[in-house]
């Protein structure tokens, strides 16, 4: 029975999201706003926090199955260093760190805008625990904004996975965010990624609206 009115208020949601868009109507979706943080891999945690080590979690986060743990790390680059970054989780397969370009200038490096999870060569960090140190060359980015959508969500509304889109937020430094990923997967939950630097330049908090205004085109 629960599962029967879980499905039925989704259809309720996706075709109210379709004739609003039919109808003008603002479709608003939430923000979340990342600040600085490591994903590590279980090898990398090991060396970090020690044999066997089992990461805490601390809170869970908006996407299904993520979370943030307890442990923090530091990160040391060629100018400088940022103790106390969040660890998120699951562990990933290979580890990552994404920062901001503001954090990029306080360690000292230019970190790519790519999209999250992607393996590709970048400036190199060390990462500091408290039971060891690792260097990173190939996972240290400045995430690219995107939209997390499921697939029924993301076909009501004729967005496919890799398509970039345009999103406005509202208020006194109210932007139009041009260049937003649309990431499509089952186990999603529709939510607006931007970093630190982003949601102030903007004047965003965390879980505010923001407005798809459109603009779609596949890729760049």
């Amino acid at each position: 029975m629960a599962q029967a009115i879980d499905e039925e208020v989704l259809t309720g949601v996706i075709v109210k999201a379709i004739l609003d868009a039919q109808q003008g109507k603002k479709l608003l979706i939430p923000v979340g706003v990342s600040n600085r943080h490591v994903h590590l891999s279980q090898p990398d945690i090991e060396t970090l926090f020690g044999p066997g080590y089992q990461m805490r979690v601390l809170k869970a986060l908006g996407q299904p199955g993520h979370c943030a743990y307890e442990e923090t790390v530091t990160l040391v680059g060629p100018k400088g260093a940022i103790p106390g970054v969040r660890v998120l989780g699951p562990p990933r397969e290979f580890t990552q760190v994404e920062i901001s370009l503001t954090d990029g200038h306080s360690l000292g490096i230019n970190p790519p805008i790519l999209e999250s999870g992607l393996r590709s060569p970048t400036p190199t960090l060390s990462i500091v625990g408290p039971r060891g140190a690792i260097t990173c060359s190939q996972g240290v980015i400045c995430a690219l904004r995107h939209l997390h959508m499921t697939p029924v969500q993301a076909a009501s509304l004729g967005i496919k996975d890799g398509d970039m889109v345009s999103i406005r937020s509202h208020g006194d430094r109210g932007l139009v965010f041009n260049n937003v990923k649309v990431r499509v997967r089952d186990d999603f939950a529709t939510e607006f990624h931007i970093d630190v630097d982003e949601a102030r330049a903007g004047n965003i908090k965390n879980g505010e609206f923001v407005e798809l205004i459109g603009g779609i085109t596949d890729g760049y």
